[in-house]
């Protein structure tokens, strides 16, 4: 083997790769926040309302978890512009992920709130509390309680996922990868340490959303995200 290998071109380059991550962790955020709040809306309109009110919910969920993930970036950067609705790179890519997200996060939203015992809500009714009052403090907390486990992989799982948005030209980690290497031609070095990267950031969310559900779980029980 000939190869030289030469990782000067990661240490020369770290403001880039620097850039490419908070890219990447920018657009992890903003889908997981509207993500999770498609998924609590949608969540809420399966399991408290009657069946036709909830079947496009359910083509929603169906249509999303039964597609690729690329093919949906490409409908909304390349196929929606035909209809008059233009999207950034950036913008499409925030989109896809936060509705592709919002399609897994229902249904495991939906499973933690099928799971809360029906005496804790005929509880909260005796209490004299409206049924939104019930389903956000009685319902919705305990469900979510129950999920964050998964929640919090699946959050993980699409900050992983969203090195796909790069092939629209989206700017994020894998994006600032690409682009040094066409002007440098390292491969290895440089793919090697967004490999690194990416593995850092997945512990990183890992040990923020473990954090963070002590925090809000508090007294309740411990979770460990992953």
């Amino acid at each position: 083997m000939n190869y030289t290998f030469q990782f000067s071109v990661v240490t020369s380059n770290l403001d880039i790769f620097a850039w490419g991550a908070l890219r990447t962790i920018e657009f992890s955020f903003l889908a997981m926040v509207l993500g999770l709040s498609v998924g609590i809306l949608c969540a809420y309109v399966r399991t408290q309302t009657d069946g036709l009110a909830a079947w496009p919910v359910i083509a929603y969920v169906e249509l999303f978890r039964n597609t690729p993930f690329l093919i949906q970036l490409f409908f909304f950067f390349f196929a929606l512009p035909a209809v008059g609705f233009k999207l950034t790179p950036n913008q499409a890519a925030i989109l896809a992920l936060t509705i592709n997200l919002g399609a897994y996060t229902t249904e495991i939203v939906r499973a933690g709130i099928e799971a809360i015992h029906p005496g804790q809500i005929e509880a909260g009714s005796a209490l004299g509390l409206t049924h939104r009052q019930v389903f956000t403090h009685v319902v919705l907390m305990p469900a979510i309680e129950r999920v964050y486990p998964a929640l919090s992989s699946q959050f993980i799982f699409l900050m992983l996922g969203s090195a796909v948005v790069s092939v629209i030209s989206a700017q994020d980690l894998t994006a600032a990868a690409a682009l040094l290497e066409s002007r440098t031609y390292r491969a290895f070095e440089i793919y090697f340490f967004t490999t690194s990267v990416y593995i850092a950031l997945a512990f990183l969310f890992r040990g923020v959303f473990a954090l963070l559900g002590k925090f809000v779980f508090s007294g309740r029980l411990s979770y460990q995200a992953g």
